[in-house]
């Protein structure tokens, strides 16, 4: 119980002594003052040359669908 009560009072304390302190801290604000500076630089790029490439053309599937598998299953088979 007393563990507790301590605790409190602590914590309590630690509670009124950061309250002013945050308090001051918002209230302040940072200006910047930007003069009128000139500011130069040159494009940054990549050297080297610019790469087109061609997309693949459309090619018929070289994979055939066997129309006749069953059968020629069956075929195989009676040949063992």
């Amino acid at each position: 119980m007393m563990r507790k009560v301590l605790f409190a009072f602590v914590l309590g304390t630690a509670v009124l002594f950061v309250t002013p302190v945050l308090a001051q801290d918002s209230g302040e604000s940072t200006t910047y003052d930007f003069e009128d500076d000139l500011v130069t630089g040159d494009l940054v790029r990549p050297d080297g040359e610019m790469l087109n490439v061609r997309r693949r053309g459309s090619r018929a599937s070289l994979i055939r669908i066997r129309e006749h598998f069953i059968p020629e299953m069956l075929k195989s088979v009676e040949d063992l």
